[in-house]
């Protein structure tokens, strides 16, 4: 005799990779974000399929970026990031959320390590 399947616990329907970078970005852009890029990595890399790149004006920009999107993420999702990185000196913070990664940079961080730069062959948009 074999035990009854259980039902799949019923949670928030997981984001496609496309809409879950869009929905980073417009929650980057609600927090005052600035140069907000979305850049499709897809076919390119295999660890995840969208970066969102943004900037802080402050290091306490930047970690009111990030809260205020891992906690929407959180709350209204279920999603929690796999890796954080970045947050104790708060110029450079990722967030990996598998299909996408955030990386919030302050001005001077960002100008150095040309992230979206290193990306410049992929598609990318701007967000508003």
């Amino acid at each position: 005799m074999t035990a009854p399947e259980q039902p799949a616990a019923a949670g928030p329907p997981a984001l496609e990779s496309e809409a879950l970078a869009e929905r980073i970005a417009a929650l980057a852009s609600d927090r005052k974000a600035i140069d907000i890029r979305v850049v499709d990595v897809r076919g390119l890399v295999g660890y995840t399929d969208f970066l969102v790149i943004c900037t802080g004006n402050t290091e306490r920009q930047t970690t009111a970026i990030r809260d205020a999107i891992h906690k929407e993420l959180k709350d209204v999702d279920g999603l929690l990031p796999r890796r954080s990185e970045g947050g104790t000196e708060a110029r450079w913070i990722l967030l990996d959320y598998l299909d996408c990664v955030l990386h919030v940079f302050t001005p001077d961080a960002r100008d150095f390590y040309r992230l979206d730069k290193l990306w410049g062959d992929a598609p990318q948009r701007s967000v508003d």
